[in-house]
């Protein structure tokens, strides 16, 4: 199978490219070496729909036995004869034939088929995405600046894939091309067959070598585009067509580096891809509007015969071959044609296919002709028409000669595209070009033009435009002296080039310059003149004509670069007559003649000539020194002859007053000549004297000198920034031989004075100047030695003492800026030596802190900052972030990548830090020249088509597309991208960090050993270094790095540090260690861990104890508490304790664990006695490991605090009262040691009990409150109060007790501490204690507290308050009265005890409490709140709750399972003198004690029981149990309930129970007959308490109580049992009761009116039965009775 592939345009029916000839063989013929299979590259002017792929397919005519009968006749093949069977098989093997088989268009950029390729069908395994060649081809450019430049809509290249084409249409005989789709023939029937094809479209760096002219060097413009296709065959499944596309070429300035001799004769192609052996490589026939030069070198014609017009039928073919003159016929031709496969030589002949049986042969062959360099009018073309004859004889079959065509080439060359027609001759003589000969011919259809051809030519030595032909031939002759010198024609010859169209001057631009340089070099005056004046007038019009946008034209910068070679050192060097003729030009200009507008061209298109004169001088140095020079050295500077370089300083000299005219009228001219002048010094620096090319610069500043217009100092900027950028500013001298880098110092110098513009453009670009010169000299291979890093930071430096001197300067600049420089001076500082940093610290002291304030920029604005984490993570949290500025790798990225672009060309990986060195070093590709590495198939099916493949390349797109839409860079990045820039910002922060901690650490030993004075009384200096160190997230490595030098600072100035004006940075450093201690990360949480260690070292040593310490550690882990999440909800919604609370409860533990300390210390590269060793000088306490524990006991009990409040969630903390009062108990009690931490948390709680209306615990927390404050003033020495005072306060509040707070309140820190214990405070809290004890009716209290306050007014003589203190006691004592006369006990509460037993419980499981409650509050309602309180947590563990109403003794293990018990039970206060052991029945009593204090901390219960199990029984078998509770505190306390921490019991038996009840009732009647009391009191209420006990005593229906004692112990066999003192005491019991009753009826005889004669008849009636039924047990009673009638008797009278 044949074939052949080129580009065609539908609309135009013309090809666009030459054919591309493959063949498949079937697969038993295929071998593996074969050289069948080939590639093809086709080019494209522009993507376009109408543009396609023509694919033709041949096959040879054959079949069993020999060639198919209708190629040579119509007849069938049963109608042939045996003769005419055998004369096909002799021709067949004669001369093999290909007839057409099929053919196919296929659509490539139109996008309305199948996505772009047009008849294509994608397999199933392709991953060729839609739209793969569409229109929008990838482009990329280099800005003015060299920035890159992305379009946001560029695709990544693709990789091959495999796509099948079954779109084939046969043929049935011999076509045109333009026949294919022309709607007048019939449509081709299909042919089941697949071609398949492999499409690949290039990317940027896939160019060949070869083409120099797509290919140039980089540098400032733009990028054009241009599209190849390449392709190798198969068919069905074995057809490999490559199809692919290259992209982009890189056009610009040659950077001149002196490392490379030869550097202006290298070719300076991007990159390329190696083609085979049998790649091909199509020329493009560009016929569009856009002018270019050939791709390559070329010089031939293509010629398709179309069609021949005969009057019978023949089978014919044409033999084409080209002849160099008439002569003879039969000698040979040239070997000129191209043969149609790869391994073939040119050949001399070649043929058409045969179009058989047919008057009009149509033919669509393509025949390639290479064209001798000199044509001649006899190089002609010649045309033979052959016909196969089947009437031969079999033995001599041969074709037959029908005529002759004859096409002169110097017609044909006369016109790029001839399309016409020729005649046939029959025969041809000698000499048949001659005209005489012509008319002796004889032709074929009475010599009208049958043949029809075409023929284009493609040539870029020949001229096809005569004005450019003229200019040679009279060049020629100038050159030559066949005409006289300066002649008029050379003249005309030279101006008719002006008028000479673009793209018949493009192709030839190269010749034409090089001639009118060489006439510029040796002609006179008018000469040079004249040809100066064409020669800007032609590179005006190239750039104008074949402008891309670009500054400078790529086909000007291919010239300079790579065809400009000054003629090969064969005649004198060009740019002594080009400085001359440009100067004399200039000097015209500037003495006012008139120059006309070439000047102002000139001045445009400055840059070709300036970089035309140094390629001159480069290339004159080159043949001087080359030979001569030994190998490896350096090529010296060329010696410029005084009249020259005199030529050249005038000529630069009106270029800068150029410059500065067009500056003052703001011309974008002045721009691009600045930059011109710039690059030519430049290029100067390599190849003249060094000093020569600084008196130039020094003339440029001089010229621009007090000038501070924005656009001049932006010229000014640009000059430096182009100079300063040459490979050998390192190390060049100054203008002196004294001197050194003359150009650095003036950088310096300029960069200063442009951060203080008030262009801010102009700032920005500054700084950006330096990030690329200090990037350069980092990555330069020749300055990696540590003596020229350090040569280059001493350089440098002095940029830094100008800073300093200036700081509002540095100030003034923008965030980005700011970052950008101080990258620059942290790395000059890493590099510079300890002599030098030293001295400039010696300088002064607010120099010296100038210097770290510095430093102190450098930390807030290169941390690093990552976000979506929390803060104690190591990371910032991102809604901290805001709307701030951008981060600096948004910024500083794109700066240093401009660098890589424009200056090293090479791709920078993955950054990573040195192990010996804190900077980011580069990983270069070794592909020079790259910009980005061509994703794997893999990586590319992952990724969308719209991600770049390189992190430089998406900040490259960011930067141009200005991050539009709102969306930061981040977000628009690809999350591998995203990855690689978090790691280049982190590795970019740390090495800052850890360039800053050298520092530091240089310092401290400069201090210490008297290097640098200071009188730093705080080391402030450093401090704010230091905790910006501490309060920034960090990698490990900077902590591993970190401890050592914190170990050190606090060995060394320890004393300083510790001291109390260092106070807060002290607590700081604390808050930060603490921090540390939570961090996931096992290597740094010991490293806090360590740190603090060091802190309690220090402690020892300069506070003599722990106390100061403790006090700031316990308040910095309160801060620190309220930003750690102490607890996570678990899968089922209940809360647990967080891995934040239990890393740092751990670095708690660690810090007084002694048995890993060692351990610790060698982990953190610290020796094993740095916390035992005594420093010499330091008479401080030894190291204490109790006193360590003790210390970590404190801040443990903070944190479980902390945790044990937050473990019960909002819905506890609103639902549960008691436990929420625990709570802020205790975190109240964990910060004890902190008097301010202590009694805020008191106040708090205090808020809670307010608003649980539980007002006597408020007030005892203002009690405490008040408490901890007297004893600090009293510590203090303060005469208002006493410690007298303290102890009445004590007997409110006996929980109060002092001791706890007397190291804290001496331990005073900076915003804690006793500074606010002030009497003001403490009589505040003494007021609110008393308005909530009134609130409560605990008016007892409250005159001792008022007590309290007295003594403060009496010393300050405040008498209104004192009166108001006294009118308050009044009111209050009176309160107190009316409770005690009450007829109703008061009652201020009413408690209950609360035994837990459940698992659901928690930590309350077999714990017993007692309640305080309001005195409303009954047993009912608290089992009803407590049961809503608990059972939600009961059910959610999946268990029941009972409660048990009953005060019976519970053993937990006879519970049932599953159940949750809650046994609650009232109790009674226990008074100090109330007698536990008495069997009387309790009674709210009337002690004294009662009122002089309510405070309580033991509670009693009776329970009664039986001995036979039951609860209840008679009089005879009722015992009763006696419990008494301790409570771990008095009521009323800090919190609603208190534990029970103490339980006791005694049984009482049934007689001792009967007595104790008549005991208890003759007490009761005992206390009414109170002479004193009832004389004291209104005689009302006390009759009325007294009838209410007579009755209950002597009436009849309701003396079962006595009589029921007595029946049941006195009467029968239960008298028996009774031991006789029993019995006595219980007849004493009875005879005390009657006679305490005949009193009591005595002293209500004497008490009543008229109106209760009655009831008290029914009291004496009631005692009288009572007497006689207790006679019968005890006759003594009979006695009274007579007595008792007669008095009843008289008192009814």
């Amino acid at each position: 199978m044949y074939g052949t592939l080129c580009l065609y345009h539908r609309e135009k029916r013309e090809k666009l490219s030459e054919n591309f000839h493959f063949r498949c063989l079937p697969s038993e013929f295929q071998d593996e070496g074969g050289n069948c299979l080939r590639r093809a590259i086709f080019s494209l002017e522009a993507a376009s729909p109408a543009i396609c792929l023509l694919i033709q397919l041949e096959k040879h005519v054959t079949e069993e036995g020999g060639v198919t009968a209708h190629v040579y006749s119509r007849k069938e093949p049963v109608h042939l004869t045996e003769r005419e069977k055998q004369k096909l098989q002799v021709w067949a093997r004669v001369m093999p034939f290909r007839e057409p088989f099929a053919w196919a268009v296929v659509a490539l950029f139109d996008a309305n088929i199948t996505g772009g390729v047009g008849g294509f069908s994608s397999s199933p395994s392709s991953p060729l995405p839609p739209g793969l060649f569409g229109p929008s081809l990838m482009e990329a450019s280099l800005d003015s600046d060299g920035r890159l430049i992305a379009d946001a809509k560029t695709e990544s290249s693709s990789v091959p894939v495999l796509v099948d084409v079954q779109s084939l249409r046969r043929v049935k005989e011999n076509y045109t091309e333009e026949m294919l789709q022309d709607p007048k023939y019939k449509v081709h029937k299909p042919v089941k067959a697949i071609l398949r094809l492999e499409i690949e479209r290039l990317s940027t760096e896939d160019h060949d070598q070869d083409s120099i002219f797509e290919c140039g060097s980089f540098g400032r413009g733009s990028t054009d585009g241009d599209s190849r296709l390449t392709v190798g065959p198969s068919f069905s499944g074995r057809f490999m067509q490559g199809l692919g596309m290259t992209k982009v070429t890189h056009n610009g300035r040659q950077k001149w580096s002196p490392g490379r001799k030869h550097r202006y004769l290298h070719s300076g192609s991007v990159g390329s891809i190696e083609f085979g052996k049998f790649d091909f490589r199509a020329i493009e026939f560009r016929s569009g509007s856009k002018v270019e030069v050939l791709p390559q070198l070329l010089h031939c014609l293509y010629v398709y015969p179309q069609s021949v017009n005969l009057s019978r039928k023949r089978n014919l073919f044409v033999r084409v071959e080209l002849r160099k003159d008439d002569v003879d016929i039969r000698k040979s031709p040239l070997e000129a044609l191209y043969p149609r496969d790869a391994d073939s030589s040119m050949q001399k002949y070649a043929h058409s296919q045969i179009d058989a049986n047919t008057k009009t042969p149509h033919y669509h062959d393509e025949f390639k002709i290479q064209l001798p360099a000199v044509l001649s009018p006899e190089h002609h073309l010649l045309f033979t028409f052959f016909h196969v004859d089947l009437q031969m004889k079999i033995e001599a079959p041969k074709p037959v000669v029908v005529g002759y065509s004859v096409l002169p080439l110097m017609f044909v060359c006369q016109v790029q595209r001839l399309d016409g027609s020729l005649p046939i001759a029959k025969e041809l003589y000698s000499n048949y070009l001659q005209e005489n000969v012509k008319e002796r011919l004889e032709y074929l259809d009475d010599g009208k033009t049958v043949f029809k051809l075409r023929s284009r030519l493609c040539s870029s030595l020949y001229p096809v435009n005569e004005r450019i032909r003229d200019f040679f031939s009279e060049y020629d002759r100038h050159v030559l002296r066949t005409s006289p010198p300066w002649g008029t024609e050379l003249m005309e010859a030279i101006n008719a080039l002006k008028t000479v169209e673009p793209s018949a001057m493009l192709q030839f631009l190269q010749p034409i310059l090089n001639m009118l340089l060489r006439m510029i070099r040796d002609g006179g005056e008018t000469l040079q003149v004249a040809a100066f004046r064409s020669m800007v007038n032609i590179i005006t019009r190239v750039q104008a004509e074949t402008s891309d946008g670009a500054e400078r034209n790529r086909y000007l910068v291919h010239y300079v670069d790579y065809a400009f070679n000054d003629f090969g050192g064969r005649h004198e060097p060009v740019y002594p007559g080009l400085c001359s003729v440009w100067r004399s030009l200039a000097r015209s200009k500037a003495k006012g003649y008139r120059v006309g507008p070439v000047y102002d061209d000139v001045l445009s298109m400055a840059w070709v000539f300036l970089e035309l004169i140094v390629k001159s001088m480069a290339l004159e140095q080159s043949r001087i020194y080359s030979e001569s020079l030994p190998p490896g050295e350096e090529l010296p500077p060329l010696q410029l002859i005084d009249e020259v370089f005199k030529s050249i300083v005038q000529l630069y000299d009106c270029l800068l007053t150029e410059v500065h005219e067009r500056c003052k009228k703001g011309m974008l001219l002045a721009m691009k000549l600045n930059s011109s002048i710039a690059y030519f010094c430049y290029d100067l620096l390599s190849v003249i004297e060094h000093r020569q090319v600084f008196e130039l610069v020094a003339l440029y500043f001089n010229k621009f000198a007090g000038v501070c217009q924005s656009l001049v100092h932006e010229c000014k900027l640009n000059f430096l920034r182009i100079v300063c950028d040459h490979d050998l500013f390192v190390e060049m001298p100054g203008r002196d031989p004294t001197e050194r880098n003359y150009l650095a110092s003036l950088l310096m110098q300029e960069l200063f004075v442009t951060w203080d513009h008030e262009d801010l453009t102009l700032r920005s670009k500054a700084a950006r100047i330096l990030v690329q010169l200090m990037c350069k000299h980092e990555y330069d291979a020749r300055y990696q030695t540590l003596e020229d890093k350090m040569y280059i930071a001493q350089r440098y430096f002095p940029l830094v003492d100008l800073i300093l001197d200036e700081m509002p300067v540095f100030y003034g600049l923008s965030t980005t800026e700011k970052r950008e420089v101080l990258v620059c001076v942290l790395h000059i500082l890493r590099y510079l030596d300890d002599a030098s940093l030293v001295k400039a610290w010696q300088h002064n002291m607010d120099r010296t802190k100038l210097f770290f304030k510095l430093l102190e920029e450098c930390q807030e604005l290169l941390e690093y900052k990552k976000a979506g984490a929390d803060g104690l993570m190591g990371a910032m949290p991102a809604n901290d972030q805001g709307e701030g500025p951008l981060r600096y790798s948004e910024k500083l990225s794109p700066a240093v990548n401009q660098f890589l672009i424009e200056a090293s060309r090479q791709d920078v990986r993955l950054t990573k830090i040195s192990p010996n060195a804190q900077w980011i070093l580069p990983q270069t590709s070794p592909e020079i020249g790259s910009f980005w590495k061509r994703a794997s198939p893999v990586t590319n099916s992952s990724t969308s088509p719209g991600q770049p493949h390189s992190l430089r390349e998406a900040l490259a797109q960011a930067q141009s597309a200005g991050r539009s839409g709102g969306r930061s860079l981040r977000e628009t990045l690809h999350p591998m991208l995203r990855q690689k820039l978090e790691l280049w910002e982190e590795n970019l922060s740390a090495s800052a960090m850890l360039q800053i901690l050298e520092v530091l650490e240089k310092f401290i030993s400069a201090v210490s050993s008297q290097a640098v004075l200071t009188d730093y009384m705080r080391l402030d200096c450093i401090t704010t270094i230091f905790i910006g160190f501490l309060g920034r997230s960090q990698p490990l490595p900077f902590w591993k790095a970190f401890l050592p030098f914190f170990n050190n600072v606090f060995r060394r100035h320890g004393a300083t540090l510790m001291s109390r004006e260092n106070d807060r940075f002290l607590k700081q450093v604390a808050f930060h260690l603490l921090r540390l201690g939570v961090f996931r990360n096992e290597s740094i949480r010991k490293r806090s861990v360590v740190g603090l260690q060091i802190l309690v070292r220090n402690a020892y040593h300069y506070f003599q104890g722990l106390s100061r310490l403790r006090v700031m550690l316990t308040i910095t882990l309160s801060e620190l508490m309220s930003d750690v999440q102490v607890t996570h909800p678990k899968m089922d919604g209940s809360l647990e304790e967080s891995g934040e609370s239990q890393r740092l409860r751990r670095s708690l533990q660690q810090i007084a664990q002694e048995s890993i300390s060692a351990d610790l210390l060698r982990e953190c590269g610290l020796p094993e006695d740095s916390l035992t060793a005594l420093p010499e000088g330091v008479n401080g306490q030894q190291w204490s490991w109790a006193g360590v524990a003790e210390l970590s006991t404190s801040l443990l009990k903070a944190v479980d605090a902390a945790v044990g409040h937050a473990l019960l969630g909002p819905e506890i903390l609103m639902n549960d009262k008691y436990a929420t009062a625990e709570a802020y108990h205790g975190l109240a009690t964990a910060y004890t040691n902190v008097p301010d931490l202590h009694i805020m948390w008191l106040l708090y709680l205090c808020e809670v009990h307010q608003g649980n209306q539980s007002y006597a615990e408020a007030a005892q927390c203002a009690v405490a409150v008040a408490g901890v404050i007297m004893h600090a003033i009293v510590g203090k020495g303060d005469h208002v109060w006493g410690k007298e005072h303290v102890e009445a306060l004590g007997n409110i509040f006996p929980m109060l007790t002092g001791s706890r707070f007397g190291d804290a309140a001496t331990a005073e820190i900076e915003g804690y501490g006793s500074s606010k214990l002030t009497v003001e405070s403490a009589v505040k809290y003494l007021q609110l204690a008393n308005k909530l004890f009134v609130q409560a009716e605990l008016f007892h209290f409250c005159a001792g507290i008022l007590e309290l306050i007295i003594p403060v007014h009496k010393s300050r003589r405040a008498y209104s308050q004192l009166s108001k203190c006294h009118t308050s006691l009044t009111s209050i004592y009176e309160a107190i009265l009316e409770q005690e006369s009450s007829p109703i006990p008061f009652t201020d509460a009413t408690y209950y005890r609360v035994g837990f037993y459940g698992k659901s419980f928690g930590s309350l499981h077999c714990k017993e409490y007692v309640y305080r409650e309001p005195r409303d509050v009954r047993l009912g309602d608290i089992m009803k709140n407590l049961g809503n309180i608990y059972e939600p947590t009961v059910i959610e563990g999946k268990q029941n709750l009972h409660i048990i109403p009953d005060s019976r003794q519970v053993n937990p293990e006879d519970l049932q399972a599953g159940i949750c018990y809650l046994q609650i039970t009232s109790v009674d206060p226990v008074t100090e003198d109330e007698d536990l052991e008495s069997r009387r029945e309790r009674q709210s009593g009337r002690s004294s004690s009662t009122f002089s204090a309510r405070v309580f901390d033991r509670f009693l219960f009776d329970t009664p029981f039986t001995k036979n199990g039951r609860s209840q029984g008679g009089l005879e078998d009722q015992w009763k149990r006696r419990t008494v509770l301790w409570t771990e505190g008095p009521f009323p306390s800090l919190v609603n309930r208190l534990m029970v921490v103490k339980s006791e019991s005694r049984e009482f038996s049934p007689i001792e129970n009967a007595i104790g009840m008549i005991e208890t009732r003759t007490a009761a009647l005992a206390g009414e007959l109170d002479d004193q009391r009832i004389n004291e009191g209104d005689p009302l209420p006390r009759l009325q308490g007294l009838q209410r006990i007579l009755q209950g005593s002597v009436a009849v229906q309701v003396n079962s109580g006595v009589l029921g004692v007595c029946t049941a112990f006195l009467s029968g066999e239960p008298s028996t049992r009774l031991r006789s003192q029993e019995l006595q005491q219980l007849i004493a019991a009875l005879l005390e009761f009657m006679a305490v009753c005949k009193k009591a009826i005595r002293v209500h005889a004497r008490l009543i009116g008229e109106e209760d004669q009655d009831f008290h008849s029914q009291l004496v009636i009631g005692f009288q039965s009572l007497t006689a039924e207790l006679s019968h047990y005890i006759p003594a009673i009979l006695s009274d009775v007579t007595i008792l009638g007669k008095h009843s008797n008289v008192l009814k009278l």
